[in-house]
């Protein structure tokens, strides 16, 4: 069953919220509030996405995601955020959430970011597990079936979407990439949202591969075009 925890302190929206999921098919479980989340995924940490309101009384949207980071990469979080808060869309993401989504939004649109997301974490279908089960560039190795990254023998905890970047890089090393391609690659062709996002997860994963990230040797960007994985 597709797991949603929804958190918001909002009734009326988190109402709205759940309503529309449970049309889909998701099972919903709600939380009006941040410390009541974490009560919930503690006592019952199954769940594939989290949907987090960023303006919550107590414990707010970044705290919240930032302690579910520390207890799972793997689960699918999206952050919910006012139009003009441009700011909170990036520090959300840099707190490791996978996507953001503006108010107000429409039922359309909620649901399709909630699939598109789901499809990235279901990480265990079959047909996503590469033909190599290892790829090896330099210091780094990544495993296409156990979804790890080892740097100098050192595992490095990745997010499924962060994974899913540095596997596309991995079966393109040396090749410049724009931010449309890895947007389409892992965002998904129909995605909602802005390029900026494909942004924000490369500065991301400097801070967790790089030794310097203000200096990158391994992820490099590459001007007027996007990125590229030097393999040397």
């Amino acid at each position: 069953m597709k797991k949603i925890l929804i958190v918001e302190d909002e009734e009326a929206i988190r109402s709205f919220e759940a309503i529309n999921l449970r049309r889909a098919g998701y099972e919903i479980v709600e939380a009006g509030s941040g410390e009541e989340a974490l009560q919930i995924y503690d006592a019952e940490p199954d769940f594939d996405i989290a949907l987090l309101d960023i303006s919550m009384p107590g414990m707010d949207g970044f705290t919240l995601c930032k302690e579910l980071r520390t207890r799972s990469q793997k689960l699918g979080v999206i952050m919910l955020t006012a139009r003009t808060q441009e700011m909170d869309k990036i520090s959300g993401l840099m707190m490791g959430a996978d996507d953001y989504i503006t108010k107000p939004f429409s039922p359309s649109e909620l649901l399709a970011r909630v699939d598109s997301l789901y499809r990235r974490v279901g990480v265990n279908d079959a047909e996503k597990v590469s033909a190599l089960e290892e790829i090896t560039l330099g210091d780094f190795v990544l495993n296409t079936r156990r979804h790890t990254l080892k740097k100098s023998g050192k595992d490095i905890e990745l997010t499924q979407v962060e994974f899913q970047i540095v596997e596309y890089f991995f079966q393109n090393p040396d090749t410049a990439l724009d931010r449309t391609d890895i947007l389409n690659k892992v965002w998904g062709t129909g995605y909602f949202g802005e390029e900026k996002i494909v942004d924000v997860n490369i500065r991301r994963l400097r801070m967790k591969i790089e030794d310097q990230p203000s200096a990158p040797k391994h992820l490099v960007t590459v001007w007027g075009m996007g990125y590229k994985w030097n393999s040397n």
